[in-house]
């Protein structure tokens, strides 16, 4: 990445401000994060994300301390698992997280699935506005949350959620719920945001673009993302990847080509149902 190339950041509702741009570290083992987030924070990379679920939250809170990066300079997010739901039971859980990060707060916070059959997680967001409203937690918010999700929860506590963590790419544009977001002003973050395997990679039209712009597949489609003001957090523990990946912000695509790219989508059936699966 071009020394004068920075990521751009975009502000949260709660008046935080998120980087466009930031490593997923699922299924990285605590060795293999360890590695990854030093790596990629000394490649530039500010926001890592990361969950209880993972397993993982040790080892990248050794990766953040091994970088050498002031905390405040890094944005580092976890994310609430369903046994946890519960407005108490959230501060327990936070503890848990940011003891094993080796941190004293949460840049961001998001309940990891709504798991609707537990019906709890209006609750569960209730615990992430208390540790908000005592600065624990710089912004809040969810993970894989329908529309209908978020109208119960803004009803219910009058807060905003900052960001929806949804699965996001080419193939899953989540046209419905990107613009319920937009709309109430909550930033989508992208995961699986270049798909799974090299099916999405291969498509003509990507690579189509990749090689007309001198760009690697990948980087069309992480550019994708950012055209439409989304936060993707591809997983890698390449150096090289970490580096390619990041490199997307001295080109832009035109509305033509988005619109290409837009039109790989499979419909929102093709999205793991939050309505039916979680942890």
């Amino acid at each position: 990445m071009s020394e004068q190339l920075a990521v751009p950041t975009l502000p949260l509702a709660n008046g935080a401000r998120i980087p466009q741009f930031g490593l997923g570290t699922w299924p990285m083992s605590d060795a293999e994060a360890e590695r990854a987030v030093a790596e990629a924070i000394g490649t530039g990379y500010r926001l890592i994300d990361t969950a209880y679920k993972y397993g993982n939250e040790t080892g990248v809170g050794r990766g953040l301390r091994a970088s050498g990066v002031p905390r405040e300079e890094l944005f580092v997010t976890s994310k609430l698992n369903g046994e946890w739901h519960g407005r108490e039971k959230v501060r327990e859980a936070f503890r848990d997280s940011v003891g094993k990060l080796g941190v004293d707060y949460l840049d961001l916070y998001l309940i990891h699935w709504p798991m609707p059959w537990q019906d709890r997680y209006v609750d569960a967001f209730l615990g992430l506005t208390d540790l908000l409203r005592e600065g624990l937690v710089r912004a809040i918010g969810l993970s894989n949350f329908k529309p209908a999700h978020i109208d119960r929860i803004r009803a219910a506590t009058d807060v905003t959620p900052d960001v929806n963590q949804i699965q996001l790419n080419p193939t899953l544009t989540r046209e419905a719920t990107r613009a319920y977001d937009r709309e109430h002003g909550i930033v989508t973050q992208s995961w699986g945001p270049i798909g799974h395997g090299r099916e999405l990679l291969s498509e003509p039209v990507v690579t189509e673009i990749a090689e007309r712009y001198g760009r690697t597949p990948a980087q069309v489609v992480l550019r994708w993302h950012v055209e439409l003001g989304l936060v993707p957090i591809p997983k890698t523990s390449s150096p090289e990847r970490m580096k390619t990946n990041i490199d997307i912000f001295d080109f832009s695509l035109t509305p033509a080509d988005v619109a290409a790219l837009s039109a790989l989508d499979r419909g929102e059936e093709a999205a793991t149902d939050s309505d039916s699966v979680g942890h």
